[in-house]
């Protein structure tokens, strides 16, 4: 989850390396720190501020400006050691020589903490990061370069690592490589870059690549040289960027939710082009996956984490109703160590806006040795999980910069739904005018999306309304379940309170119980099979006394009389319906987030991108 910089070559290192780390802040984070080096010494400055520390570390730094052409930065989330100054990064050797930066875990720290300090190492940091700065002072204490010291380094180690690290032997040289963590590497004519994730360096370079497994990168100015663990040349892969960095910006928006919220209608839609051919067919360009593997599946595991679960929860209905095949969604950390039943015969298809979830990117390695087909649905071109799979479906929500996940989120329901059409055809449990009807209605949310979300002060009212309570409860029947769950989510993860969610029928085993006045029961009562019995739901909360939220179609009255305040959308189809319910639910948690004066786009103690176990 942590943001990592770096560049050679500059004028002014400094200044890339702070306004990468403000690109970077997205990515959640509590500290943040720069190096600079020169033949004669490493400056190093580190600021733990929570979210601040950036703005901070731009004010400390100022004596440094223009000192150093190379330098790398990094802002911290905290997995090993308290966010304190101390445990931020950049971590030095104990010469002062090396300064290293890197995002991950390395699983075997504590056995190389305790070897280092009984040769004499002093350890600074809480860190697990830190005993890599000083294995490779070893190696460099060996004779070594510090490509190959970085190499040593690495094979001794276990676990994830993306890291940049830097000497005062060589002060224009970085040296990169990754294992399981995202790490780009970039150059112009007079400048290499690294960077953890794309915005922080795209408005200097679009020549990119992304470094697979166990890649070492030696960085000079202009120039990149990419080997293998063995330190062979290596093939690489220029990054397939096609948004600048102007679409990365908030757009005369408050903040970058509310502009991502916005964004949905045309990220659905987008999603959606040039995905029927003429005849009809729904075309998947990279699915890389041909007629008779699709046809002999005989069951389908969707793998994801957080708001793309919910994503996958909805598409199980849609797989399930339109290509009659069964259907599993997991939790990605969970789904290896429950020894799952997979074979040739199993689709797994991996869900992560970012493809560098390491949950999820690691469900689909063990997936993978187990036989089964894996596609991921991503929002990240050439991604980690993109480039692992047998195929891929990409999402074309354009960059997603707050944490809580929203324009992705419909983007991954359309995708899932587009793929649950394709098996369809694939298996013959629809014909060509069924499928056509599905994908027209999804074609047709483009203006509902935009219908819906132009009722946000309707939206807004109603969390005023509700500004003193504490206590949500979120529910949904069918596809409006896992709808319930995600609205759960958005309110905790920005509006930091006690949310939530349910299936309808789950209440007489037990939530009933904390039901009281004082609590709030968001039912999403949109139409379906099971709208009758959510409104009984809906009736026996009221009973107890709970304030009654309910999201419901415009002229439909049965649910008027139980409740409280009442949200309408437009009316759709119960299989495309989730995509347009989850927004008022977003807007409705972004409302009383605001309205608590919080950070809507960087909410406490969470990352955008989730690159540790």
């Amino acid at each position: 989850m942590c943001g990592i910089i770096g560049v050679t070559g500059a004028a002014d290192a400094l200044d890339i390396l702070l306004d990468g780390l403000e690109r970077l802040e997205y990515r959640g984070y509590d500290s943040a720190g720069v190096a600079l080096v020169s033949a004669e010494a490493i400056d190093r400055v580190r600021i733990a501020d929570g979210t601040h520390s950036v703005a901070t570390l731009r004010t400390a730094t100022e004596p440094l400006a223009g000192r150093s052409s190379t330098g790398v930065g990094h802002t911290r989330w905290a997995t090993h050691g308290h966010p304190t100054e101390h445990n931020a990064h950049p971590h030095l050797d104990c010469s002062g020589r090396v300064a290293l930066v890197h995002n991950g875990i390395i699983e075997n720290h504590l056995e190389l903490a305790m070897r280092l300090s009984a040769d004499g190492h002093t350890l600074a940091s809480d860190t697990d990061t830190e005993v890599l700065a000083h294995l490779i002072e070893e190696g460099l204490a060996r004779g070594e370069d510090l490509t190959t010291a970085v190499r040593s380094t690495l094979a001794v180690v276990r676990g994830a690592f993306a890291l940049g690290v830097m000497t005062t032997d060589d002060p224009e040289l970085i040296v990169a490589s990754r294992r399981i963590s995202p790490l780009i590497v970039g150059v112009t004519d007079t400048a290499g870059y690294l960077a953890s994730d794309i915005p922080a360096v795209l408005d200097r370079t679009r020549n990119l690549i992304a470094l697979e497994d166990d890649q070492v990168a030696e960085l000079r100015p202009g120039s990149v040289v990419v080997t293998d663990a063995a330190g062979a040349p290596a093939t690489t892969t220029p990054l397939n960027v096609e948004w600048d960095v102007e679409a990365a910006q908030k757009g005369g928006f408050p903040d970058f939710m509310s502009k991502e919220m916005a964004d949905q209608p045309a990220a659905v839609l987008d999603t959606l082009r040039g995905r029927r051919g003429p005849d009809g067919v729904i075309a998947i360009d990279q699915l890389d996956l041909s007629h008779d593997d699709l046809a002999r599946l005989t069951k389908v595991v969707v793998v994801a984490c957080g708001s793309s679960f919910h994503a996958g929860l909805v598409a199980k209905y849609a797989f399930e109703r339109w290509a009659r095949i069964p259907v599993e969604v997991d939790i990605a950390s969970e789904f290896r160590y429950r020894d799952p039943v997979l074979d040739a015969t199993a689709l797994v298809v991996g869900v992560s806006q970012s493809g560098e979830t390491v949950d999820t990117l690691q469900a689909m390695r063990h997936a993978r040795e187990d036989g089964a087909r894996v596609v991921v649905v991503s929002n990240v071109v050439d991604s980690s999980m993109a480039r692992e799979a047998d195929g891929v479906l990409y999402t074309r929500a354009g960059p997603e910069i707050g944490v809580a996940a929203t324009k992705t989120v419909l983007a991954q329901i359309t995708a899932l739904e587009l793929l649950a059409l394709h098996l369809a055809q694939v298996r013959g449990t629809m014909t060509h005018e069924q499928v056509a009807v599905e994908f027209d209605e999804l074609l047709r949310l483009e203006g509902v999306l935009a219908e819906t979300l132009a009722r946000s002060d309707d939206v807004a009212a109603v969390a005023s309304g509700l500004s003193h309570a504490t206590d949500f409860f979120f529910l949904g029947r069918h596809a409006g379940y896992p709808t319930a769950l995600e609205g759960a989510l958005k309110l905790k993860e920005i509006s930091y309170l006690h949310a939530e969610g349910y299936p309808g029928g789950e209440l007489k085993h037990g939530p009933l119980a904390v039901i009281e006045p004082g609590c709030v029961v968001v039912a999403v009562a949109t139409g379906g099979p099971l709208k009758e019995k959510m409104l009984s739901n809906v009736a026996e909360v009221k009973s107890r006394g709970a304030t009654v939220v309910l999201v419901v179609e415009d002229g439909d009255e049965d649910g008027a009389g139980v409740a409280d305040y009442t949200i309408r959308v437009p009316a759709a189809r119960d299989m495309q319906s989730p995509i347009k319910d989850i927004v008022p639910l977003q807007q409705l948690a972004y409302h009383l987030a605001v309205g608590r004066g919080l950070d809507v786009d960087r909410p406490r103690n969470l990352a955008k991108t989730v690159t540790v176990e």
